[in-house]
């Protein structure tokens, strides 16, 4: 069974190894920002100028199945999806690179470093999480919404 906190361990290695400017985002951001909630993937915002060394930093962990490319909000979020199939057990892990776009340089521009394991990550602040929510609203991302609204949590 793949562990998600390991794989984040291992991806955040190699970006940090290659100087990879990144930002989690996603559920597993929520978590940074106390607010825990169970998620499958790990999402991350990066330049679009990095995206083929972070497919390649990927590659080298065992993403190696490409997804479709998605698109919405009217392309202010633009996701590239690259997976990892374990054998053991046939989990897939999908590791899930939003591209910085015009519409949310904001919420790049926003994100923190975060106190983790004995190092940092770089992390979507509560407030960029909460914009790029809006923007795609589907039930989950309300819910997160309300979340982080609730209470005192950083910018």
């Amino acid at each position: 069974m793949l562990d998600l906190v390991d794989e984040l361990r291992k991806l955040v290695a190699g970006l940090d190894e290659h100087k990879i400017a990144y930002a989690l985002c996603g559920g597993m951001a929520m978590s940074v920002h106390g607010r825990t909630r169970a998620t499958i993937d790990i999402d991350m915002l990066i330049l679009s100028d990095s995206l083929e060394q972070v497919f390649a930093i990927a590659k080298s962990l065992g993403y190696n199945i490409r997804g479709k490319d998605l698109s919405f909000a009217n392309e202010a979020i633009e996701i590239r999806r690259v997976s990892k199939f374990d054998p053991e057990d046939g989990d897939l892990l999908s590791l899930d690179l939003l591209l910085v776009t015009p519409a949310i340089r904001s919420v790049w521009e926003s994100r923190i470093e975060a106190d983790w394991e004995g190092g940092k990550l770089a992390v979507v602040s509560a407030r960029g999480l909460i914009s790029l929510k809006r923007l795609r609203g589907s039930t989950q991302d309300l819910a997160d919404i309300e979340a982080l609204s609730e209470g005192p949590n950083e910018g």
